[in-house]
This record gives structure tokens, C-alpha cells and sequence, in this order.
């Protein structure tokens, strides 16, 4: 059903609401639920996997779950009293976004927030959402991040994803205007990020929750970007098979040296960014059954494995790209659309490879990491 309707997903800029249902009807929104509201607490490595069959049938849907999921994690972190007000709902479906362009000012039991959030994934489909936030100076006190945790309903959604890839995410720009978020739904970022110290009492000693949260994010994000390599790998073994080189003498494609070497360049690379996939899955759930804490230089390769992954995965299908000839620019052919999905999803802030190396490189230098975002 995924991969019949990633077509129409572009057409209409959002996912189908039939796939989101079906996947719904699966279990898969309660993988980071809390056992006690019904959830699984479903480990990174299988939801890794889990990932990565999603994305190789469609990038869109997979981005828009991996949010809904990860977001879900996140509203676990936040007071028992917030927990109690998403996870009434059953199967919920949380959006969130990372960049902080929002701000929060105090008042009262809360805060006022205002502003805009732009690539806010999954806020087609979502009744809540997780937003980042920049704590107004009041009294002197430093501007601070803080998660706000706000109905669906009380944001204004722009129509305004007018992209060139992942295109069926509909990841919206979304409003607040003068939006109070009582305290019990704030959470500090820093600390939740750094340190695993989080305002939920319920799950405070629960190692699932105490897990450092970016490899967690690493790994998943990974898995998209392996599932979309692995999807252009077999589309394109599959188009050899029945295409020829034009203006060669090469009535096979699949008999041509250069495409013995291309599929291999594009398999190997693939299975580079397999191995770091498994790899950081396997450190985040460490953390989540409390075999080990991964230190700030584990959390820091995370990061690194995840950019380069990033790196590697849109190379193999660069490749295989390439060599995939004229008719697949159709619309209809799924390498373009894994071309274009890939290229826009190694443009994520956090996923940038240059700037998670430069991390990586920084820290193994002696040097304390240049960010909150580990």
C-alpha cells in the first residue's frame, strides 16, 4: 500500500490518509509510548528496521513516521500531567520540528509563545506538537530552549510546502499567536539532551527513557536514509534487465562492464551505510535496557555516523541515478523520486555531514563540542 501510493503522496504534498490509518492499525504509532498507556517501548534496533522497510517503499511516509514516533518519545519525557492529556488518546500521533524559531515568554503557571516553526513534519496528521522553543530575556536571566508541548488544534497551518523533494511529508510551517502553554506541558532542552534529567516522575527510572536521546535519533534517521538506497538498489537492478544503453552497441545494460562497476560502487557503498546504521541502532538501545551510558564522544559519533550515512547512502544512489537513463525522469519512475527525496533529506540541519564530521573532528581534537544537540 505504501509504495501504491508514494505517486499520489507527491501529487497531493501529504501522505494518503488511508496509509496513515493502516499504519496506525499496525501498532506503530505506540513503539515509544509508555508500556503503562498501552505502548511498546519497541527498541531502537527494531524500529530501525522498521524504518528502513517504510522508507524503501517510500521516503515521505517514512520521514513523516519516523517524526510521529520520535516525537512520541519526547512527549515521554515531559510531566505525567502531559502525558496523561496525549496518550489518553489511543494511537496518537505527535508532529515536532527542532528548530527553535519560536519564542516563549514567562507569565503566570506558563508561557505565551508566538512565532512561526517552519518543516514542521507530520502536522497533517498529528494532534499534537512538539515544538522548540527560545525563552524571551526577562530580568536578565539568559534565553534558555524549552520543548512546548501544544494541541494541534491551537496552531495555525500554512499551506506553504512547495518543494522539490519529500515532497508527500506536507511539513508545513505552523503558527502560534499569543498561545499559552501551562507549565506542566514545558520542558527544558538542554538538560533532557545532556544529562537525561526530565520533569517525568513516572518514567524517571525507567533506562527505555533515561537512554540518551540523539542516538536514538541518529539511528532512526539512518534508517531512512538506508531504506531509500536500499530502494534505488533494487530499482535499478531491475531496470538493467530490460533497457539497453542507447548509442552503444550494448543491447543489455546488465552485460556492460560500466554497469557491473556502478552496481557494485552503489552495493558496497550501501552496505557501508548498513553497518553504521546496525552500529548506532545498537548504542542507542544499550542506553535503553541500561547496559551501558554512552559518553558525550559516543554521542558525538552518532551524530557523525548519522551524516555520514547520509553522505555515503545519497552517493550509492547518485550512482545508480545516473546510469538509470532518460525515461526514468518520468514521475512515475521511483529512482527520481528517491533521487529527490535523498538530496532533500541530507539538507536537514541536524543530518548535515559537514557539520556532524566538523563535530567529530572538534571533539576528538580536545576540544568541547560546539552544540546543545547531542
Amino acid at each position: 500500500m505504501i509504495r501504491d501510493n508514494a505517486v499520489r503522496a507527491e501529487r497531493e504534498r501529504r501522505i494518503p490518509d488511508q496509509v496513515v490509518e493502516a499504519l496506525t492499525a499496525t501498532g506503530l504509532h505506540r513503539m515509544t509510548v509508555p508500556r503503562r498507556y498501552g505502548g511498546y517501548q519497541t527498541g531502537a534496533t527494531a524500529q530501525a528496521e522498521v524504518f528502513t522497510t517504510i522508507a524503501e517503499a517510500c521516503g515521505s511516509t517514512a520521514w513523516v513516521e519516523v517524526i510521529h514516533v520520535s516525537a512520541a518519545r519526547i512527549v515521554a519525557l515531559f510531566p505525567d500531567e502531559a502525558q496523561d492529556e496525549v496518550f489518553s488518546t489511543p494511537d496518537v500521533r505527535v508532529s515536532g520540528v527542532f528548530n527553535p524559531t519560536m519564542t516563549a515568554t514567562p507569565t503566570g503557571d506558563g508561557y505565551v509563545v508566538d512565532g512561526r516553526s517552519s518543516f514542521n513534519t507530520g502536522c497533517l496528521h498529528a494532534q499534537w506538537d512538539t515544538l522548540i522553543t527560545t525563552t524571551a530575556p526577562v530580568d536578565g536571566r539568559p534565553p534558555e530552549l524549552l520543548w512546548v508541548l501544544v494541541p494541534m488544534s491551537d496552531l495555525e497551518v500554512l499551506d506553504d510546502w512547495d518543494v522539490t523533494g519529500l515532497i508527500g511529508t506536507g511539513s508545513n510551517t505552523v503558527v502560534a499567536h499569543d498561545l499559552f502553554v501551562p507549565a506542566h506541558r514545558v520542558l527544558p532542552v538542554a538538560p533532557a539532551l545532556a544529562d537525561g534529567r526530565f520533569r517525568s516522575e513516572t518514567n524517571s527510572q525507567d533506562p527505555y527513557y533515561r537512554a540518551a536521546l540523539m542516538p536514538y535519533l541518529c539511528a532512526i534517521t539512518c534508517a531512512t536514509f538506508l531504506g531509500l538506497a536500499n530502494a534505488a538498489l533494487a530499482d535499478f537492478t531491475e531496470r538493467i534487465h530490460r533497457r539497453g544503453i542507447t548509442y552503444t552497441d550494448h543491447q543489455a545494460q546488465h552485460e556492460a562492464p560500466i554497469t557491473h562497476f556502478q552496481l557494485a560502487e552503489a552495493t558496497m557503498k550501501t552496505a557501508c551505510a548498513e553497518h553504521l546504521t546496525t552500529h548506532t541502532a545498537r548504542l542507542a538501545e544499550a542506553g535503553e535496557t541500561d547496559r551501558t551510558s554512552p559518553t558525550v564522544l559516543d554521542r558525538v559519533r552518532a551524530r557523525a555516523n548519522m551524516g555520514y550515512v547520509a553522505r555515503i547512502a545519497k552517493e550509492a544512489v547518485d550512482v545508480v541515478s545516473s546510469a538509470s537513463g532518460g525515461s526514468s525522469l518520468r514521475t512515475t519512475a521511483p529512482i527520481q523520486r528517491i533521487s529527490r527525496d535523498i538530496r532533500a533529506l541530507s539538507l536537514h540541519a541536524l543530518v548535515s555531514p559537514t557539520t556532524n564530521l566538523e563535530l567529530l573532528g572538534r571533539t576528538l581534537a580536545g576540544l568541547t563540542p560546539s552544540t546543545t544537540f547531542l
